[in-house]
């Protein structure tokens, strides 16, 4: 299994995807090898066997991957087109270059790969050297078949399956439609694309996604199939007795600052909540390239005292969020799951979700509206803030509904799909 990112070291939501579901695997009976670029000594190895990339030797004499280098394209992306980044970790965008070159053995060619394992501006380099590792990973180890989590990893993916011959499943948990809405990169489409072309199965984590890859790729129907997230049951040990420090009722907003969470929605559904009540505070949890320009609009509209901007939190803090709020708030403009919003649920936390959803496909028990749509936002928060008895229910049957969307299923439907990969 190629992934990028790895618990505790995430970024997004990729990473608590990833573990859950390696967990479930290993209650399926399934043996992972989880391949990610940097590890840091501290990942969970509860389910996996983690491999570091940057501790795999590869022989650049080898004429394998000799042919394999000379198929290989650098370029570098600003930030705004790569999923999981603050804008302080990227340069400028610069525009795509294409290097073709002679293979040398110059310290970029060396026996070991250094991976940074965040993304960084070089991000394309070093995807395409981590599928050149992927091909050495592939022909060192005995396995049945080859899973790769979105398109940063397809490359590696592709190079194991042709050295292995083994079958390639490839995940989309989230594709460039959704980051950039009509504003595709090119390069990034088609590393999508050829990642879905080459594999056995696609895996999309909501009908949604299957329908955008299906007509906006051109994939085979009869190769792509949905299987939903689900989310880890919740230790809340740590949060017991945790008591809010402000009188107001807390509204929160939890996801990267970028177009396709939605922020902007959020804030102007956050003003008239507080024309017809002061008395709530709202808090924006994470980072991204919009994060200036949500500053700004808070400024503008004059509600700073009552708006929050807390960074990215991960792990417990999540969880403290979570158990500080009155109402989660998710208005994602093309989300292809959402794995927060059962996160909140899980906390006892009552939600209003964007109708352009993934998980808005398996939750009944939540508030559902257009992202567009900041009055019914608006009348939905402030409705989960004032009426008691609407948020008893949401909150005794969301918790009972997200409490039976287990990983352990979906692993046994992942699994599901595995088998029929080698059956063909």
């Amino acid at each position: 299994m190629f992934g990028w990112e790895f618990p505790p070291h995430i970024t997004g939501g990729l990473g608590t995807a990833c573990f859950g579901m390696t967990k479930g695997l290993m209650k399926q009976g399934v043996d992972v090898i989880f391949v990610v670029p940097k590890a840091y000594g501290d990942e969970s190895e509860e389910a996996v066997r983690l491999v570091n990339a940057s501790d795999v030797p590869v022989w650049m004499n080898d004429p394998i991957y000799r042919e394999y280098w000379n198929q290989i394209t650098f370029m570098e992306i600003g930030s705004n087109l790569i999923p999981y980044v603050g804008p302080s970790e990227f340069e400028e965008m610069v525009q795509e270059n294409t290097v073709s070159q002679e293979l040398q053995l110059n310290p970029v060619f060396k026996e070991r790969f250094q991976f940074s394992g965040k993304y960084g501006h070089d991000l394309m380099a070093e995807v395409s050297r981590y599928a050149l590792v992927g091909s050495a990973i592939a022909s060192a180890n005995e396995f049945d078949v080859i899973h790769a989590h979105d398109w940063l990893t397809y490359p590696a993916g592709i190079a194991a399956k042709k050295i292995s011959g083994k079958p390639l499943i490839v995940h989309m948990h989230a594709t460039e439609f959704d980051r950039s809405g009509e504003n595709v990169n090119s390069n990034v489409f088609d590393i999508e694309r050829k990642g879905m072309e080459e594999a056995d199965r696609v895996i999309t984590v909501s009908n949604l996604t299957r329908n955008i890859v299906i007509e906006r790729y051109g994939i085979d129907p009869a190769k792509v199939i949905t299987v939903h997230n689900a989310v880890e049951p919740s230790d809340k040990r740590e949060i017991e007795g945790l008591q809010k420090t402000v009188d107001e009722k807390v509204v929160t907003f939890l996801g990267r600052i970028t177009f396709q969470k939605g922020p902007e929605y959020f804030i102007e559904a956050a003003k008239k909540v507080l024309e017809r009540d002061p008395n709530v505070r709202f808090v924006m949890a994470g980072t991204g390239d919009l994060m200036e320009k949500m500053i700004r609009r808070v400024a503008q509209l004059k509600i700073s005292t009552k708006f929050h901007f807390t960074g990215f939190l991960k792990g417990e803090n999540v969880d403290k969020m979570f158990a500080l709020s009155d109402v989660y708030v998710m208005p994602s403009v093309s989300e292809p799951f959402g794995i927060s919003p059962l996160e909140a649920m899980r906390s006892n936390v009552p939600v209003v979700i964007s109708k352009q959803s993934g998980v808005a496909e398996v939750l009944n028990h939540v508030m559902k509206v257009d992202f567009w749509d900041i009055d019914a936002m608006a009348d939905a928060i402030y409705g989960l803030l004032h009426y008691k008895s609407m948020t008893k229910m949401f909150q005794t049957y969301g918790t009972e509904e997200v409490d039976g969307l287990k990983w352990e299923e979906a692993a046994g439907k992942i699994a599901d799909v595995y088998r029929s990969t080698l059956s063909i």
